[in-house]
């Protein structure tokens, strides 16, 4: 097994720990659930950009990287419901549409025709990433001591920054999630308008 794919490996044990530590009761588990988090974050980008360097590009890395990180962000917004630090109705619409573009990439992988990703998508999951991080954030910070909250509870206008930028965050996930979802299967519409 080449690196890129141990590290897109290593992305569903660092989910798995996430989870963990998230729904534990020990001391800092906010705390320990980021660096989780980060840890999955980063080994996604250094797996797609050595599999290109390196031309490490298998079948198993085309099928499971974007796997994993699907897994790894679905988990991530479903935990979020389970600790009342995000609405279920904004889970719904981001899992909704990460199933139903998954739906039609097999759907198109039957008709051997391969969907590539569009910018909408990657704003997508740039607004993803920065809400689950902004969310685990708000939910930690208070663990860090007196200078982190200095730095995220300083407040504009009565209220604490970080928790205004937590919330509209949460509102461009699920912004661009929907659209991003929406144009993906409007554009590729002939693979499953053809089967009704």
């Amino acid at each position: 097994m080449n690196l890129p794919n141990k590290l897109t490996v290593s992305r569903f044990a660092l989910t798995a720990a996430f989870l963990a530590a998230i729904f534990s009761e020990i001391r800092f588990h906010e705390t320990i659930a980021l660096a989780f988090f980060l840890a999955a974050s980063i080994t996604d980008y250094y797996d797609g950009m050595i599999a290109r360097r390196d031309k490490l590009i298998t079948n198993f890395g085309i099928l499971m990287d974007p796997l994993a990180d699907k897994i790894l962000v679905c988990s991530a917004f479903i935990a979020f419901v389970g600790r009342d630090l995000m609405p279920a109705w904004m889970v719904v619409v981001i899992v909704a549409r990460e199933l139903a573009i998954t739906g039609l990439r097999l759907l198109a992988a039957s008709k051997n025709v391969v969907l590539a990703a569009e910018g909408y998508g990657k704003h997508k999951t740039v607004s993803q990433m920065v809400a689950i991080i902004s969310i685990l954030v708000q939910a930690s910070h208070e663990q860090w001591g007196a200078w982190a909250e200095g730095i995220f509870g300083f407040r504009i206008l009565g209220t604490p920054w970080m928790t205004t930028f937590t919330e509209l965050s949460k509102w461009l996930a699920v912004m661009f999630t929907a659209i991003s979802g929406a144009m993906y299967l409007w554009r590729n519409r002939h693979l499953y308008l053809h089967d009704l």
